[in-house]
Parts: C-alpha cells; sequence; structure tokens
C-alpha cells in the first residue's frame, strides 16, 4: 500500500491540500487513476463546485464504482463531502450513496448571504478520533452554498440560520464541510487525525 492519495476530480483547492499535506510530512500523490487510488494508505477526495460537473468528472475517470469500495479512511473536503451522500438538490444530481440523506441547497436568511463564506465554529456533537485534540466551538473556515442534514452519521455540526453537518463519519468514510487546509492549525490537526486513522 502506497502513501495518502488525493483524488484529482478538478478541484481548485488541490493545490493548498497538497500544501498542507507536506506540512504534515505525509505528502500525497495526486491520481484519477483507481489502481493507485486503491492503493492508497487514505485517501482524499475534494472538491470545489458544482455537485453534476464533479460527478461528471469521476464518471469520466471511472472512479464512481470505485470509491464506494475502499476500504481505507476516505475523506471528503467540501464538495467532496457532499459527494458521498446519495444525492444532491443541486442539478438533482445521483452522488456516490456512502452515506445516507439527501444534501440540499442552504437557505438565505438576513444577514446570512449564501454562499456560506467564512469562518465559523463547528460544534462536537460525539467523540471521535477525527476530532482529537480539537476544542468545541472550534473555528474552520467555509465556502458552500449547499450542506448536509444532520443525520445518524453526524460527528460535528456548524449554525449558519440553521443547523447542519460540518463532519459527518459512516464505517471508514469521513467527511468535512470545512477546508482544514484553510483552517490553520485546527484544520492541521484535524488532517493529521485523518491520517493516523486506519
Amino acid at each position: 500500500m502506497s502513501g495518502p492519495v488525493i483524488v484529482d476530480a478538478g478541484g481548485a483547492n488541490i493545490a493548498s491540500l497538497q500544501i498542507a499535506m507536506e506540512r504534515l510530512g505525509r505528502p500525497a500523490t495526486l491520481s484519477a487513476v483507481a489502481a493507485e487510488i486503491e492503493r492508497g494508505s487514505h485517501v482524499i477526495l475534494p472538491g470545489v463546485g458544482a455537485a453534476a460537473d464533479a460527478m461528471a468528472r469521476l464518471e469520466r475517470a471511472g472512479l464512481v464504482s470505485v470509491i464506494p469500495r475502499l476500504r481505507q479512511p476516505v475523506l471528503g473536503i467540501c464538495l467532496g463531502m457532499q459527494l458521498l451522500y446519495e444525492a444532491s438538490e443541486e442539478g438533482g444530481t445521483r452522488c456516490l450513496g456512502v452515506i445516507p440523506g439527501r444534501v440540499r441547497r442552504m437557505r438565505q436568511a438576513s444577514g446570512r448571504p449564501v454562499p456560506h463564506m467564512g469562518w465559523n465554529q463547528v460544534e462536537v456533537r460525539r467523540e471521535h478520533a477525527l476530532l482529537e485534540g480539537l476544542a468545541d466551538g472550534e473555528f474552520a473556515y467555509f465556502v458552500h452554498s449547499y450542506c448536509a442534514p444532520l443525520g445518524a452519521d453526524t460527528v460535528a455540526t456548524c449554525e449558519y440560520d440553521e443547523a447542519f453537518t460540518a463532519v459527518a463519519c459512516r464505517d471508514n468514510f469521513f467527511g468535512a464541510q470545512f477546508h482544514p487546509e484553510r483552517s490553520a492549525k485546527a484544520g492541521a490537526r484535524f488532517l493529521a487525525n485523518f491520517l493516523g486513522l486506519g
């Protein structure tokens, strides 16, 4: 088994994620090749943009059936987390179906523009190794217009007019709606915790 692998799904956050991994002493290979992804010790699915476009890229790379079958720790970041769910309201997109639930557009309210962009607090709902060393109410950096509802797989939440899932966990699949690679020390600790899983 090789080291960590970042799925090359065309996300704009890939370069900063690679730098964050290098800072942790765990440089990651960028790949869209199924065999290389399957050999990775840990797999990260990043994403920025539209769900339908991202799913189309994964489909073209032959990864839609591969990712749900992975047995090593898998982390979806931002759109990558949303793709782990069954579907997204964004374009009525069918996603990877790893985590039950449907991602929906965030509700716009007075003083709460969409997209939700900037620093916000992450509230811990239950203890998990992924959150070890992170305080309840830790700040993380968000940029998104869609979110996952609360459910049995919710580990941590964020409040933006309404509560949504900030961190999800189901078996060996994990999701962060925020960008750990842009979330300073808390984000670095989160990524280090992920790399310690498995």
